[in-house]
C-alpha cells in the first residue's frame, strides 16, 4: 500500500478504536474493514476501525489504544498499511546516547545536538532520546527523553524504537561488555541500528590497503611501528605523524620531522598549548615518546607526512561530512576547510585552528582550477565510503573524513570517523548544510525501517 503522510490525534475514548478520515481510509485499502491491528515501533495492539468525516489525512487513536502502544505524542507522522488490515505509524527513531543526568542537559555536551535532533525530527516522525539504562526489556519498552513544547525535556514510556541512530559519546561506553550485550538485544529484534561503534584507524587503513578504489587515496600507514619502521618512514619522508589508533580531536598526536643537519623534532599540543621538542638523536626521540607513553605506544599508527596546501604559511585540511541518503546512497552533506593554527600538530578547532568554506581555501590554493579540484574530492569521499561500507560488517549512515590535498591536487584521506563532530556546521556558511545533516539521518531512517519503500502520497 501506499505511504501516506497524514495527521496522528489522541481522543479521549476509552476503548480501543481507530478512527480514520474517508481518503486515508481507501489509501490504506481499509473500507468495509471492522478492526485492524495498529503497529507503532514493536509494540502492536488489535482495535476496531471506523471512519469519520475529515478532509485530509487524518487519524484519532482513543486513549485505550495510544496507552496500549505508548504512542509517544500526537502530530505528524507516516502512515501505512504494509499488508491488509494492518496500520503502521511511524517510523519510531531512539537517539542513542548518555551522560550525566542533569535535567537541563541530561547528555551533556551532546544535549544541544540531541535536542536539534529531536525538534526536527517530531516534525516528520517520532524520535525520541535514550540511554542504555532506560530500557525495559521484559516490557519491551523505554523511558524516553522528548521535548515538551516550552523545548525542554520530558520523560515518557515509549515502544522500543524501529532504528536506532547510536550516538553514545566515548569509546569506553561504545565497547564496554553492557553495550554490546545491548546491540546483540537490538540486532535480534531485527532493529537497525546505525553507527555501530567508533572506528579503530588501523583498523580501517588495514581494511582498505587492499582495495583497488579507496587505497590510491591512502597515505602510506603502519599499526604499532618499530622503532626501526620510524626511522625509516622518517628516513624516506621528511616528517611523519604519530597518532593513537583511538584517538580524537587530535589528543595524543605528534609530527615528528627530521632534518639531517638540525637533528629530530616532535610537535605536540599539550598542557594548554603547542610544544615543540628538539632532539639530537633518534635514540633520544624515541627516549621521550616510550617516557610519555609507555605500553601505549603499542596502540599507536604511524602516517606518511603530506605536504598539503597552505594559507598564510599553515596547512589546511578538509573535514568531509557523509551520510547515507533515503535512497540507501552516500552523499556529500557538509564540507568545512580547516587551517592550522600557528605551531600546531593538527588543523583541530580547539588547538588553535580556524574554519573557512571550501571554496575559498580551494580558490587562493588553485585559483580557477578550485571547482575542479574540489569536485573530484567528493568523488574521492564517496568512493572511500562505499570501500568502507563494503568492508565493514555492521549498518553505517554517516561518516566524517579528514582529507588533505597536496600541492600537485592529489587527494589523501587521513582519517575517517564513525560519529563525527558537528564544529563544521558551526560556520555562517555551513549552517544550512548542517540542517541537511539532520534531514539525512531521518531518510536514512525512513529507509532502514521500510517506511520510504512505498509512494509518498
Amino acid at each position: 500500500m501506499s505511504l501516506n503522510y497524514g495527521n496522528i490525534h489522541f481522543s479521549q475514548q476509552p476503548e480501543k478504536v481507530v478512527l480514520v478520515s474517508g481518503s486515508l481510509m481507501r489509501s490504506l485499502g481499509l473500507s468495509g474493514k471492522k478492526n485492524v491491528l495498529l503497529r507503532i515501533g514493536t509494540s502492536a495492539v488489535t482495535a476496531a476501525v471506523k471512519p469519520i468525516e475529515r478532509s485530509g489525512k487524518q487519524l484519532y487513536l482513543s486513549s485505550g489504544v495510544r496507552n496500549a502502544v505508548h504512542v509517544p505524542r500526537p502530530g505528524p507522522a507516516y502512515i501505512y498499511s504494509p499488508r491488509e488490515g494492518e496500520i503502521r505509524l511511524g517510523p519510531v527513531v531512539g537517539v542513542l546516547s548518555d551522560g550525566p543526568r542533569n535535567p537541563a542537559t541530561p547528555f551533556g555536551s551532546r544535549t544541544g545536538y540531541i535536542r536539534q535532533l529531536l525538534r526536527d525530527g517530531n516534525k516528520r516522525m517520532f524520535v525520541y532520546a535514550f540511554a542504555p539504562r532506560d530500557i525495559n526489556w521484559q516490557r519491551e519498552t523505554v523511558h524516553g527523553f522528548l521535548l515538551s513544547s516550552n523545548g525542554g525535556f520530558v520523560r515518557r514510556t515509549v515502544p522500543l524504537p524501529d532504528v536506532i541512530y547510536n550516538r553514545l559519546p566515548s569509546r569506553k561506553t561504545d565497547f564496554s561488555p553492557f553495550t554490546n550485550q545491548l546491540r546483540q538485544r537490538f540486532t535480534k529484534r531485527n532493529i537497525p541500528f546505525f553507527n555501530w561503534a567508533f572506528f579503530n584507524k588501523s583498523d580501517i587503513f588495514n581494511r582498505l590497503e587492499g582495495d583497488v578504489q579507496a587505497s590510491r587515496f591512502l597515505p602510506e600507514t603502519y599499526s604499532n611501528p618499530s622503532p626501526e619502521r620510524i626511522k625509516d618512514m622518517l628516513d624516506r619522508h621528511s616528517f611523519v605523524y604519530y597518532k593513537p589508533s583511538a584517538g580524537s580531536l587530535g589528543l595524543g598526536i605528534y609530527r615528528l620531522t627530521y632534518h639531517p643537519k638540525k637533528g629530530y623534532f616532535a610537535r605536540y599540543h599539550g598542557n594548554g598549548g603547542n610544544t615543540l621538542l628538539k632532539f639530537p638523536s633518534f635514540n633520544s626521540l624515541m627516549r621521550m615518546l616510550q617516557a610519555r607513553h609507555g605500553s601505549k605506544l603499542h596502540n599507536y599508527v604511524i602516517q606518511q607526512g603530506i605536504r598539503l596546501i597552505e594559507i598564510d604559511g599553515c596547512p589546511i585540511d578538509f573535514r568531509f561530512h557523509m551520510h547515507k541518503n533515503g535512497r540507501n546512497r552516500w552523499s556529500v552533506v557538509g564540507i568545512g576547510a580547516k587551517k592550522a593554527g600557528r605551531g600546531s600538530v593538527t588543523t583541530h578547532i580547539k588547538n588553535g585552528g580556524s574554519l573557512l568554506t571550501p571554496e575559498s581555501a580551494l580558490s587562493r590554493a588553485f585559483g580557477a582550477r578550485a571547482k575542479d579540484v574540489l569536485e573530484r574530492a567528493k568523488e574521492a569521499a564517496i568512493i572511500l565510503s562505499e570501500s568502507i561500507e563494503n568492508h565493514h560488517t555492521h549498518l553505517l549512515g554517516e561518516i566524517g573524513f579528514d582529507i588533505g590535498i597536496d600541492q600537485n591536487e592529489k587527494i589523501w584521506m587521513f582519517e575517517a570517523n564513525s560519529k563525527p563532530g558537528r564544529s563544521i556546521f558551526h560556520h555562517p556558511s555551513l549552517r544550512g548544510e548542517g540542517k541537511a545533516s539532520v534531514e539525512h539521518i531521518f531518510d536514512h531512517s525512513l529507509y532502514l525501517s521500510g517506511f520510504s519503500r512505498g509512494n509518498d502520497t
